[in-house]
């Protein structure tokens, strides 16, 4: 059944993108980025979310919603996240209150329909093999996007992780922060056990997505910066996702014992 259902969303997304991406593509020409989300990617990965929610029973609860600042607030802010699954990349832009840049690589450009509308929405693609190269464009588009209102979004592993697993936290988004004075807003999301990594198949269940509190970068090292989002993002994770992190309990268990 649950390879049923992941079909029916599926064929749903194939389906409902070729003319909602054309769309987009032959109206690029003359619209602006910010009507491109309203009007196409928006709705289609709001359909992506409610399909996969009322089809392959995959079902979202949010909590800190109001850490987030509001509409009207234009200060610079930096979304790290972590990143199990495709769910939250489709997720994220469909609910937060200002447009976002995704920092991803330039590769998911080639992905035909899909790729050419990322190129078309004001994000930053960069080759990963170039890392200086990529940090200035980085850090050149990062400010001038969020002085256009826009929020910049990055996963600091990288890719996405095994449930369960921690990934290596990279520090570019705190350099970005540091750079432009952006606060920073830690997400933890428990994607991986309804759509786990290199899967086509849906698991039945509840993903619990968990805001932080925003971290000002003031005067301190990107580094240590990193440091508090990854306490809080892998405290928070064994929180909302305590059966993923019961090999961590058992082993920590066993060697009280030997002690």
């Amino acid at each position: 059944m649950n390879a049923l259902r992941s079909s029916l969303v599926f064929i749903w997304m194939v389906l409902s993108i070729i003319p909602m991406g054309l769309g987009l593509l032959l109206t690029s020409a003359f619209l602006p980025s910010a009507k491109l989300w309203q009007w196409f990617a928006t709705p289609w990965l709001r359909g992506v979310i409610g399909a996969a929610r009322w089809i392959g029973g995959v079902d979202y609860r949010v909590e800190g919603y109001e850490n987030l600042p509001s509409p009207d607030d234009m200060q610079r802010v930096i979304l790290v996240s972590k990143h199990q699954s495709t769910w939250e990349t489709f997720f994220f832009p469909s609910m937060m209150p200002h447009l976002l840049a995704y920092v991803f690589k330039k590769e998911l450009l080639r992905i035909p329909v899909f790729g050419w509308c990322m190129a078309r929405l004001e994000m930053v693609h960069i080759d990963r093999s170039k890392r200086a190269e990529a940090w200035n464009k980085v850090a050149q588009l990062g400010q001038v996007l969020m002085d256009r209102g826009k929020w910049i979004i990055m996963f600091p592993e990288g890719t996405r992780s095994e449930r369960g697993s921690q990934g290596v936290y990279k520090s570019g988004a705190t350099r970005l922060a540091v750079a432009t004075q952006a606060v920073l807003i830690p997400i933890a999301v428990s994607s991986g056990k309804c759509w786990p990594r290199r899967s086509f198949w849906f698991i039945p269940g509840m993903i619990n997505v968990s805001i932080g509190r925003p971290i000002p970068p003031g005067d301190r090292s990107p580094e240590e910066l990193m440091d508090d989002v990854e306490r809080w993002i892998e405290a928070e994770m064994r929180r909302i996702d305590p059966d993923a992190y019961a090999g961590e309990r058992e082993g920590k268990g066993s060697s009280d014992e030997q002690l």
